[in-house]
């Protein structure tokens, strides 16, 4: 029996020990964190133990934050600090910059930012065509760098309210952003040191926030839910499909799937209010007029001031017909008040509220959907509370109401967190299938020479859909490129961008992605001559993150050899066995996210232009059908066939076409698969394919916007590493001179109360009060100057003057309490000593030396206290005390030790075994029985012993014995034993004794 558990036992060692390595690798990463970057605000959530799902209050108590940093020679703000210093210092106050990521120097928005803001100076960067910010001749950030700034002051927020360190995070971005946009975030983010899990599309993780919350509603029946996001930059309208769909790891589980997008980069809340400070900025002109005065648009902290006024008027005119703008002093000293209507609000943004439809139409017509379908609308974003974009929307979409049961603020948050959750390893979410689309599509162009006629040669432009519109993503494809025997180039371009409309597209920057430049093909030939050539093959991959990356190009050589089927090892044998025991014999194909390894072969026997649509399609409709194929896997095959199945997924995976299985290939080796069983050996023919992969060398050429290179991106780094030290140690510094100035005041005024008088003479205080006068002026005079040590230097010296008058306070403060406590424990330990002795020997449990030793104890601490109080009596309250509070409890803890040895010995002690009687029976006196009979006790004659047999007694006496008299006995084992030699004719009931 023991033999058989021991591999069972083993097993569970060996994932005990697996876990046990996990736990320890996940014990740095227990709290993860989502921040939603809005154009004007952010949103911070965390997810730790104990608490699900969270928003991160700021400094200010409040649950979000403004994007906005202000940037100083000597200092930073974040928040809500630094959108207090645009009203001061309004060039150094960076807001909107994320509008400048991803885009080079001639992008319209980057004059349009200028427009905007131009208090701003906007400098250029040859070398990547870019623009950054020159806040002064030595002070200069790109808008990596400033979102790498505000990055790292949210995880500090979140990491003061985890109470500990966070550095795995899902941050959203808006669904138009393109690839150099995405990377740009990247890069901040790695500038900051965060582990980015996830790039979320903004609406996908408000989509996300609303099915979780609403998990049981969604069943088998498809429910389209339009989401209209209309925020303070821009407007994102999405079509989402939910759905329960049965997925092979884990069942039924509920689903999202992004059926249709439309956006409208510039509309928003910023722009009204934009709309609104122009407006303002003229009646303020007006009301100057004739005074000889310049333009108020030319003092950048009037426009500031006239800019928060706007959003303060935006934020009411939304529940009232009318407001009062004021502002004190707005400029030269001067106020400002004007009365400004709604009906004039909505004059002013007509243009705007009649782009209001536009996004709606753009994701009808993506996902080929007509409103009908629509079962519900459900207003997003800040700017969606104006009353007129609720109307014109309304109108729009032929609705009887827009839904309001969101969080309009937080939804993007609390969904990008769970999706953090869901992706870390420190936690185990209810899984929800995510299916994102994709929004521009990418395709693979290369020209190669072909042969039209004989001896007349042409180059020929191809071009391969490699992620179609609307495509699902996380999701890999393979490209093979079958008639190339030598080096060559492909590029990787944007496809048909028809859906935007001129602005947009020059708003989207280049159209060229990357070009791709293959060194070693010829080489990878030359080295293979006797191998068929089964093509060149490129893996791509679009991450969950929405970023394409090209993970390796590698050449695929294959021939026939001769194999035996006896060359399978024992080593190989018990490699499979173990391997199928533990689960590793087979992978998913897909993840519950839905990412899919899909193959495309860009070469076919025909590749006219005519050939190529059909060819698209036909890839296209594959994908589409791998992606969706969440039905469970086929019933488990054999053991020998478990070779073939890893085969089939490798060839997925590198891009080939499925072909028909043939016995002799279920015996390949290397890279295609494991070697079978013996049973499947026999059937093996002599011959096998045998594959060889060559890695083949690549140039990535980026033509959008090139990245950082290295040593720029560690130089960045270590420039805001730096920054943030600096503000560590202003930190310390500001800390230390306010706790030296609290510590002045504090100690200035306990002079003064009587309860210090009563312990120190004149001279001491004087001496005290000096002191502190001194350091105080010095604070004042050179104390700009000092540096931390210097401030906690003197604040350590005052604290050593007055160490002894605050003693002397503590002590005397703590008295009553202690010396009452240790009355207590003195009187309640001589009450259980008296007890402890009046135990009769025969059920007496302590020892003699016990309970000496505790009467000792007792004694002595009698006599210390005594001593020790009269003599502090005699001592003038000025002097050091002796009667220490620490010594009276150091007393109090031997004492308690010596009782609590005998508490715990009792309460595990057990009752002694008592003489017999003739009978068999204890002779014990019943509990109403008097003085005399109970001293009275039976002893057996010399000649009889214990084991003597009892007479037996009638039953009816027996039971009206034991219930007129019940024995007195401490409870144990020993009580049980006893009860169990009793007679069967004799039925006693024992009943335990407290002490």
């Amino acid at each position: 029996m023991v033999r058989r558990q021991r591999p069972r036992r083993l097993a569970c060692l060996a994932l005990m020990a697996v876990l046990l390595a996990d736990l320890l690798a996940l014990s740095d990463t227990l709290a993860v964190m989502s921040v939603d970057l809005g154009s004007e605000s952010m949103k911070v959530a965390i997810v730790k133990p104990g608490v699900p799902m969270e928003i991160v209050l700021n400094k200010e108590s409040r649950r979000k934050t403004p994007v906005t940093v202000t940037l100083k020679e000597n200092e930073r703000f974040f928040g809500d600090s630094a959108a207090s210093m645009a009203i001061k210092n309004p060039k150094a106050t960076l807001r909107y910059f994320q509008h400048l990521l991803g885009k080079q120097e001639n992008n319209p928005h980057v004059a349009l930012y200028r427009a905007r803001f131009p208090e701003h100076e906007l400098g250029f960067d040859p070398q990547r065509q870019t623009v950054y910010f020159q806040i002064s001749p030595q002070l200069q950030f790109s808008p990596e760098e400033v979102l790498s700034m505000l990055l790292n002051y949210s995880r500090s927020l979140a990491e003061d309210f985890a109470e500990q360190p966070i550095k795995d995070a899902v941050i959203t971005v808006p669904a138009f952003f393109n690839q150099a946009e995405r990377r740009a975030v990247l890069q901040a983010a790695r500038m900051a040191g965060l582990k980015v899990l996830q790039l979320i599309n903004d609406n996908t993780a408000t989509a996300l926030s609303y099915g979780v919350f609403r998990r049981k509603d969604i069943n088998t029946t498809a429910q389209n839910i339009m989401f209209y996001d209309m925020g303070s930059g821009s407007t994102v309208c999405t079509i989402v499909t939910y759905q329960t769909v049965k997925t092979k790891d884990a069942g039924l589980q509920p689903q999202l799937q992004i059926r249709g997008v439309g956006f409208d980069r510039t509309l928003g809340g910023l722009e009204m209010e934009l709309r609104l400070r122009e407006h303002l900025a003229g009646l303020f002109n007006e009301q100057r007029k004739g005074q000889g005065t310049k333009d108020v648009r030319e003092n950048p902290r009037a426009m500031a001031k006239l800019l928060r006024e706007a959003n303060r008027l935006k934020t009411v005119l939304s529940a009232n017909a009318d407001h009062m703008a004021q502002i004190e002093g707005l400029m030269d000293d001067v106020d400002f008040k004007a009365k400004v209507t709604r009906a004039e609000f909505e004059e002013l943004c007509a243009d705007l509220f009649e782009r209001v439809p536009r996004p709606v139409q753009q994701a009808l017509q993506s996902a080929q959907m007509n409103l009908d379908e629509i079962e519900q609308v459900i207003l997003v974003g800040g700017a969606t509370r104006v009353p007129k974009v609720q109307e014109v929307l309304l109108k729009a979409v032929g609705k009887e109401e827009l839904g309001k049961n969101i969080n309009a603020d937080e939804a993007a948050a609390m969904g990008a967190v769970y999706q953090a959750a869901a992706l870390s390893k420190a936690f185990k979410v209810k899984p929800f299938v995510v299916r994102d689309a994709v929004i521009y599509p990418i395709l693979v162009e290369f020209t190669r020479e072909v042969e039209e006629e004989p001896g007349v040669r042409s180059l020929k432009h191809n071009k391969r859909v490699l992620f179609s519109r609307m495509g699902p993503y996380p999701q890999r494809k393979v490209i093979t490129f079958n008639r190339y025997s030598h080096d060559f180039n492909f590029h990787i371009n944007y496809g048909d961008l028809g859906f935007l409309g001129p602005e947009d597209l020059r708003v989207f920057g280049s159209q060229n992605l990357t070009t791709v430049k293959l060194k070693g093909v010829g080489e990878s030939f030359k080295k293979y001559p006797d191998y068929e050539s089964k093509g060149i093959k490129a893996h791509f991959n679009l991450d969950e993150s929405g970023v394409l990356s090209l993970d390796r190009v590698e050449s695929v050589f294959e021939t026939l050899v001769e194999d035996s089927p006896e060359e399978e090892s024992t080593l190989t044998k018990l490699g499979n066995t173990i391997s199928s025991l533990f689960g590793g014999g087979s992978t998913p194909d897909t993840k519950e996210n839905g990412t899919d390894t899909v193959q495309e072969e860009e070469e076919g026997p025909a590749e006219g232009s005519k050939d190529e649509p059909g060819e698209q399609a036909e890839l296209k409709e594959e994908a589409e059908a791998r992606a969706e194929d969440t039905s469970p896997p086929p019933p488990s095959e054999p053991k020998g066939d478990a070779a073939p199945e890893g085969e089939k997924a490798t060839e997925k995976d590198s891009g080939e076409k499925p072909e028909a299985q043939k016995p002799s290939e279920k015996g390949e080796v290397g890279s295609e698969g494991v070697p079978p069983a013996p049973e499947e050996g026999k059937k093996q023919k002599p011959a096998r394919k045998q594959k060889m992969v060559e890695e083949i060398g690549v140039e990535l050429v980026v033509l959008d916007l090139p990245d950082l290179p290295e040593d720029e991106l560690a130089h960045s780094a270590q420039k805001l590493q730096d920054l943030t030290l600096r503000d560590l140690e202003k930190q310390e510094r500001e800390k230390a001179a306010n706790s030296l100035e609290a510590f002045i005041f504090e100690t200035q005024d306990k002079l003064y109360q009587s309860e210090y008088q009563e312990v120190s003479t004149e001279e001491q205080r004087e001496d005290i009060s000096g002191r502190l006068s001194a350091t105080s002026t010095w604070l004042e005079d050179e104390g700009f100057g000092a540096t931390t040590v210097m401030l906690k230097e003197k604040l350590a010296e005052l604290k050593k003057l007055c160490q002894g008058l605050f003693f002397r306070v503590e002590e005397r403060k703590k008295w009553p309490e202690r010396l009452s406590a240790l009355d207590n424990l003195l009187n309640h330990s001589s009450m259980f000593l008296k007890g402890a002795r009046l135990i009769p020997e025969m059920d007496q449990i302590f020892t003699e030396v016990e309970m000496t030793t505790l009467e000792k104890v007792i004694n002595e601490t009698w006599a210390w206290k005594n001593a020790t109080v009269a003599e502090q009596a005699k001592l003038p309250a000025t002097e050091k005390p002796v009667l220490l509070s620490k010594d009276i409890e150091a007393k109090m803890m031997a004492l308690d030790r010596e009782v609590q040895y005998l508490l715990n010995k009792a309460k595990f002690a057990k009752p002694r075994p008592r003489p017999k009687d003739k009978n068999g029976t204890r002779a014990e006196p019943p509990l109403n029985a008097s003085t005399s009979d109970q001293g009275e006790k039976v002893i057996p004659p010399p000649g009889q012993t214990e084991d003597a047999k009892p007479v037996s007694e009638p039953e009816k006496e027996t039971r009206s014995e034991s219930a007129d008299s019940e024995p007195l006995e401490l409870g144990g084992p020993g009580a049980e034993s006893e009860q169990k030699e009793q007679p069967t004719g004799q039925k006693r009931t024992l009943k335990n004794d407290e002490l």
